[in-house]
């Protein structure tokens, strides 16, 4: 039992510290060094369903990838916490790509105080086009203001 209890703490833990990794690589990885994939994302080709952005997965999935394999032999804390680092990935995907950006419609009508101020952070975010002046880099941790927001904007 002690050992289920530490392995869901290992990715419990491990898939809220992939919130701040995810701001961390947004704001200066993609805002950053890497601009040139991530700027079809501020600057979307509407002709194009697939942008150059959309090859970050492979980045944000290798860590994960190596730590299945490390710990897949006996189910280590590696193996444990690449179940973390998968979650927030699956987690992403569902908000980032079916919800904020209906790249497949499912989520269109999901609504709630966390979802508006969500999707009003995110476009915020969009808002600026450039990689400068960007705000809002977190995914599903957003400032306190959106809540309030959302909350006054109750349908």
């Amino acid at each position: 039992m002690n050992n289920w209890i530490a392995i869901s703490v290992v990715i419990i833990v491990t898939f809220t510290t992939m919130e701040f990794v995810a701001w961390f690589a947004h704001k200066y990885i993609m805002h950053g060094l890497l601009w040139k994939l991530h700027k079809d994302h501020h600057q979307p080709n509407p002709e194009t369903p697939v942008e150059h952005n959309d090859f970050f997965f492979l980045i944000f999935a290798t860590p994960a990838i190596v730590l299945f394999i490390v710990g897949i032999k006996d189910l280590s804390f590696p193996f444990w916490i690449a179940v973390g680092i998968t979650a927030y990935g699956m987690a992403y995907f569902i908000i980032h790509d079916l919800f904020i950006h209906q790249r497949i419609k499912v989520l269109r009508n999901a609504d709630s105080v966390y979802f508006r101020a969500i999707r009003k952070a995110h476009k915020i975010h969009h808002k600026h086009l450039g990689k400068e002046d960007g705000e809002c880099f977190g995914m599903l941790l957003v400032p306190f203001k959106y809540f309030k927001e959302a909350k006054k904007n109750v349908h």
